[in-house]
């Protein structure tokens, strides 16, 4: 059974730092870019970030740049998501999503354009002014 696993949300203020974690199983890691979305209530889903383990490469949408670092540790199957110098219009759910054909060449077609093969459920992050 293929699974993403969110983890690390919860209630931050302003200026402060969470790191979420998304574990996956399943299927091959390593064969998959994986990211995170997030959705602001009222507001559509947005990508933020993600990572290709196999092309070595990370991207980042450009209201996160300088603030969120992704990583992953193959080893373990798991991504984080590590968010500095929150601001409260970061409150969203954040959720964790795989995608094989995806690369996170950060031109061109981005990964939150691709379809996405898997999810998770979320995880909710909310930043208080």
């Amino acid at each position: 059974e293929v699974q993403l696993v969110e983890s690390g949300g919860g209630l931050v203020q302003a200026g402060g730092s969470l790191r979420l974690s998304c574990a996956a199983s399943g299927f091959t890691f390593d064969d998959y870019a994986i990211g995170w979305f997030r959705q602001a209530p009222g507001k559509e889903r947005e990508g933020v970030s993600c990572i290709s383990s196999s092309a070595g490469r990370a991207d980042y949408v450009d209201s996160v740049k300088g603030r969120f670092t992704i990583s992953s540790d193959n080893a373990k199957n798991t991504v984080y998501l590590q968010m500095n110098s929150l601001k409260p219009e970061d409150t969203a759910v954040y959720y964790c999503a795989a995608d094989v054909w995806a690369d996170c060449s950060g031109s061109g077609r981005r990964f939150w354009d691709y379809g996405m093969n898997y999810w998770g459920k979320g995880t909710l992050v909310t930043v208080s002014s």
